[in-house]
């Protein structure tokens, strides 16, 4: 038995071989045990605190990743063998690789975690801010994504500058064949920082209208009236001119209605101060004017301008009909009749021969 955990392999003997693999199984055993503790009590604490830094921590815990703890557990079973320089610098390398691979995905889930928090925190109350970090954290991302990898080819003994100088050369060719996919990407960022739309407003783009479900990295998500999806690129919605209802702090109403030409001078006098009763009495309504405006082909005209102080398109909607029954029902009151189209042919006889 002692010759056997005595015989040499790779320059170390069976015994310290099964020691090396003790250790490391055990160490592997802890820190999975001690991560999953750690995991579950962070996660709930997280769960009960309304900050954002906790929930991001919890998504940095849960996103170790299995071979870490694993390269964790074989580094310390390896402290029970004898290596040679070649093979404790092949260790050293193994180890710095998955260290950085570990940290690029910890870092990614704290921005994802955070980035998370934040937009669902601020959704309701500032979606200008929402929006922004959305597009902003892809960028984050991007960058975290390209730094790791440039680490990982430095430790594989790579010549990053000269890799760097050599993908901005070829950086230009790409940027030339992609240069559609490149300016809806800049028109992100333009929309993330200019914040034209945000997510939640509705919007009219020509003849495109809905409400703002999403802002990418290449199109934007509109939610049509009807129903229906519609996606369009970034930099469609730039170059478009954009009506922006949900930035409207008030609503300018203009309407006309005619009332017949029997209808007495007196009573005419009397209608702009029956409109404006009206309006006013609307708690919603700012009266601006109300004129006899025209002559027209069967109408005596007039014309009422107001304001709905509330930029909601069925608020506007409720206080037109509220003031259009109430005018009916005056204009009742006082006599007085709607016009209609209607056109009188007088007929000219000539007199009779003798």
């Amino acid at each position: 038995m002692n010759a056997t955990l005595d015989f040499a392999v790779l320059g170390n003997s069976v015994g310290h071989w099964l020691a090396a693999a003790a250790l490391a199984a055990a160490c592997a055993v802890v820190l999975a045990v001690a991560l999953r503790v750690v995991r579950v009590r962070v996660t709930a604490w997280a769960a009960s605190t309304a900050g954002r830094l906790d929930d991001a921590v919890a998504h940095l815990l849960n996103a170790t990743q299995p071979w870490f703890v694993a390269a964790v557990a074989l580094l310390a079973g390896a402290q029970a063998l004898a290596l040679t320089p070649a093979g404790s610098s092949l260790l050293a390398r193994a180890l710095a690789l998955a260290v950085i691979l570990q940290a690029g995905v910890w870092l990614n889930a704290g921005i994802r975690g955070w980035l998370e928090g934040y937009v669902a925190h601020r959704r309701q109350a500032d979606a200008t801010s929402a929006t922004t970090a959305t597009i902003l954290g892809f960028v984050a991302r991007v960058v975290l994504w390209s730094l790791v990898l440039l680490m990982v080819l430095d430790n594989l003994g790579f010549d990053v500058t000269a890799l760097v100088a050599s993908l901005g050369i070829g950086g230009i060719a790409v940027a030339l064949a992609t240069q559609n996919i490149l300016g809806d990407v800049f028109a992100s960022l333009a929309i993330a920082l200019d914040k034209p739309v945000v997510i939640g407003d509705f919007v009219i783009l020509g003849e495109v209208m809905g409400t703002v479900e999403r802002v990418g990295l290449k199109t934007t998500h509109l939610r049509s009236l009807s129903g229906e999806l519609i996606v369009l690129p970034n930099s469609d919605l730039l170059s478009s001119r954009i009506r922006n209802y949900k930035r409207m702090f008030e609503r300018r109403v203009l309407f006309k209605f005619g009332v017949t030409y029997q209808t007495p001078p007196g009573t005419l006098q009397r209608i702009p101060g029956i409109v404006r009763d009206l309006v006013e009495g609307q708690a919603l309504a700012r009266f601006d004017r109300a004129h006899f405006a025209t002559f027209g082909d069967s109408a005596l005209e007039f014309e009422v301008v107001y304001f709905v102080r509330d930029p909601d398109y069925n608020r506007y909607m409720d206080v037109q009909q509220q003031i259009n029954f109430g005018l009916i029902a005056a204009l009742d009151e006082a006599g007085v009749e709607f016009a209609y189209p209607t056109r009188t042919i007088h007929i000219a006889t000539s007199a009779a021969a003798p």
